[in-house]
């Protein structure tokens, strides 16, 4: 019986084998050898000549789309993107996939295939052309159209995304803003995770491009607990921990700042990400140069007072060293370096001089612009407390002669830093002079005193109040 059934198992065996024989057929049909030699043809191709090439390969009249024809066909859709973006033909990039172009490819496609191609394509035409940001609006909007009328929700939601983000870089803060209102209302439905901290982090993006910090810290709140749920990739957490920096500066909050800085630079760095690496070391520089600035000028976030002139505080020099200041060397960096440069000595007409050599890299960037305001209001109280400290009494016209500004904005700066108790002091306006009060000991005599009158004040308070009780009672 054993014998029998080992016997039975041997002949069953072969029986396995013949399914393989009818796939001879459709490996003739998926012979793809002259696409691959079309594909390969482009290499030494301008742009222009490309693009006919790769449209008659996504048009090829045999209309194969077995595996092989749809992986060379996928490739020709990146390629051509590509071409147009290098040719500058923006208005058929946006016509490129919603046209005629890949509609018989995308028809024959499964909805994942087609799904990863749109999202492809969109990143690509972002990365080749980010300036142009009317056409990245316009093929999204195409995109969405389109995936409305195939019903292709997960696609749709992903692209809107992607929309709000173009929005927020065109500042058009509004339209962004009801866009990702709408579709954080369908994501927390579904509970995508992964959408949701990046529909999120734009979100506190847009708010903080409207200056509402409050509703910016919610966002990235939000954003960071649904990143705590999953695996986050290090480009998009580079990209959490960046807006949890440019909070904190705001803040006023420099070293929390940095920190975070530097872990989003560390990052982008290993992923070898130049382009947004450079902003994230920019924003390192001005956090220890506003920092160091604060420390030397005695200021503190709150605004707390006393002045020194340990300018070693905000010498930031050092800080470009070795293997990285090789790498990250460019306007930017310069550009910092002679605001760090500016800041150390505390001279406002080096900085001004600065600001007017490098436009572009120090005014381009909304963090920078902000807050280059602050050190420049920063530097101005420097300089006028080191032009007022050897004197218990100046002509303030003498005081704006010396710094090269007109009369009436020294006379008002002088007044709001006595008033905020940057220095002890009086504006005599009748001869035209500031008299300057060295800074004493506070009278702790005097202290105790008011605090006892204050003191007696509430008991006589609560003694009459008991009086007029009693009276009311007894009548």
């Amino acid at each position: 019986m054993s014998g029998e059934g080992e016997k039975m198992e041997v002949e069953s065996l072969p029986a396995v084998s013949p399914p393989a024989k009818p796939l001879k057929p459709d490996d003739e049909e998926e012979d793809c050898s002259d696409l691959v030699d079309l594909l390969d043809s482009i290499d030494d191709k301008s742009a222009a000549d490309k693009i006919p090439v790769l449209t008659s390969i996504l048009n090829e009249p045999s209309n194969r789309y077995g595996p092989t024809a749809s992986a060379l066909k996928e490739r020709a859709v990146y390629a051509l993107a590509r071409a147009y973006c290098t040719d500058g033909r923006h208005d058929e990039v946006v016509a490129l996939l919603t046209g005629t172009t890949c509609a018989p490819f995308f028809a024959n496609a499964t909805k994942a295939k087609t799904a990863k191609v749109v999202r492809a394509v969109l990143d690509a035409v972002c990365a080749l052309a980010p300036d142009e940001l009317d056409m990245q609006s316009q093929i999204c909007r195409n995109i969405i159209s389109w995936c409305q009328a195939e019903k292709r929700t997960f696609l749709r939601q992903r692209v809107e995304a992607k929309l709000a983000s173009v929005l927020f870089q065109q500042d058009r803060y509004g339209e962004a803003l009801t866009l990702v209102d709408d579709l954080l209302t369908e994501l927390k439905k579904l509970d995508d995770k992964q959408l949701l901290v990046e529909v999120h982090l734009v979100e506190s993006k847009i708010h903080h491009g409207l200056r509402g910090m409050a509703k910016s810290k919610a966002a990235l709140t939000a954003s960071r607990t649904n990143a705590n749920a999953i695996y986050v990739a290090p480009a998009l957490q580079s990209q959490i921990d960046l807006m949890s920096g440019v909070l904190h500066c705001e803040e006023g909050d420099y070293d929390t700042a940095h920190s975070y800085f530097l872990e989003a630079f560390e990052q982008l760095d290993q992923l070898d990400d130049r382009e947004k690496a450079v902003p994230c070391l920019k924003y390192m520089m001005l956090c220890k140069i506003l920092d160091g600035l604060s420390k030397a000028l005695g200021l503190s976030a709150a605004g707390n007072t006393g002045i020194r002139s340990d300018r070693s505080d905000a010498d930031i020099s050092g800080m470009i060293s070795g293997k990285k200041g090789v790498k990250y060397a460019g306007s930017d960096v310069e550009a910092m370096l002679a605001i760090a440069v500016a800041a150390s000595k505390r001279s406002l007409k080096e900085y001004e001089a600065v600001l007017v050599k490098y436009p572009r890299e120090l005014q381009d960037d909304l963090l920078i612009k902000h807050h280059l305001s602050t050190l420049q209001e920063q530097l101005l109280e420097s300089n006028l407390i080191r032009i007022i400290e050897p004197y218990s009494c100046v002509e303030i016209d003498h005081v704006a002669g010396l710094i090269e500004m007109p009369l009436p904005a020294v006379e008002r700066k002088l007044s709001q830093m006595i008033l905020d108790g940057k220095f002890h002091g009086i504006l005599d306006q009748g001869k035209g002079q500031l008299i300057v009060y060295e800074d004493a000991d506070t009278d702790k005599a005097m202290e105790k005193g008011l605090k006892v009158i204050e003191n007696m004040d509430k008991v006589v308070t609560s003694l009459f109040s008991r009086s007029h009780n009693l009276r009311s009672m007894m009548a």
